[in-house]
């Protein structure tokens, strides 16, 4: 069996973390520091994609040795969003792309059932055949797809290749779920900061979609010297017949009187 010990546990070439954004000092070699650091990465990241992003790159370190180069992405599955992908390099973003672009395959497998999938030779794994093909013409001849437990729906996965057959051995599979606990407790984290994110957002939306309709139902009461609930009711019902939205018409209406693009004062 050829299995590489991983870097995971030593101190990283800084020179080679430096392309992290926010990784300035190498993460001392016990878990408890790992979680502190990779914490620290979200708080330095400006979203989930900034941060999934570092923390392939992270992992691709961490896992590679001066002999075995690791290849990583990162796959997270969120409800009513679209998958996000993340990657420690331009290889590996092509490699997830090819998995998803036949819709399942080992580190798919993983992120959506939360359990390890260890392919040891794409070239003689009877699972996903035409995947397994796809990726060992590119070079790729073993793959490791670990889980990173969340909570809720959302569900995420670590996307490992080697170009070396049974490049996952157990202690490189050992070094990759210590990573993906430690990760999950700082993806949690990231994961909530985006929900209550996107939630202000829609709110922020559904606000300034309500300004624009109260100030069509203003003209519209002008107009037709009528209530505001009237007002509505004829909004809504020209917007039925011409089959657009309430808030397109409304904002059709209110450039008639102005060119001044309504806003919203939360002041």
């Amino acid at each position: 069996m050829n299995d590489h010990s991983p870097s995971f546990l030593a101190p990283v070439d800084p020179a080679r973390a430096s392309s992290v954004s926010g990784f300035e000092d190498p993460i001392p070699g016990s878990p408890a520091h790992t979680a502190i650091f990779l914490q620290n990465l979200v708080l330095d990241s400006k979203d989930v994609n900034h941060f999934l992003n570092d923390l392939a790159q992270v992992a691709a370190q961490y896992l590679s040795t001066p002999e075995h180069e690791v290849l990583c992405g990162v796959t997270l599955l969120r409800p009513r969003h679209a998958e996000t992908l993340a990657s420690s390099s331009d290889a590996a973003l092509a490699l997830d792309q090819v998995q998803y672009s036949f819709g399942d395959g080992p580190c798919l497998t993983a992120t959506r059932t939360q359990q390890i999938v260890r392919v040891r030779d794409t070239r003689a794994d009877a699972r996903w055949p035409e995947y397994h093909a796809a990726v060992a013409s590119r070079g790729m001849l073993s793959i490791l797809g670990v889980p990173i437990p969340l909570e809720g729906d959302a569900n995420c996965g670590l996307n490992l290749y080697s170009t070396t057959v049974d490049g996952f051995g157990p202690e490189s599979v050992q070094a990759a779920e210590v990573f993906a606990r430690e990760a999950s407790k700082s993806l949690r984290l990231a994961v909530r900061i985006a929900h209550l994110s996107d939630k202000a957002d829609h709110l922020t939306s559904a606000l300034e979609s309500r300004t624009t309709i109260d100030l069509a139902a203003g003209i519209v009461m002008g107009q037709n010297k009528c209530s505001q609930s009237a007002a509505v009711a004829i909004l809504k019902s020209a917007a039925g017949r011409r089959q657009i939205k309430l808030r397109e018409l409304a904002a059709e209406l209110v450039s008639t009187i102005t060119d001044e693009v309504p806003v919203t004062h939360f002041d």
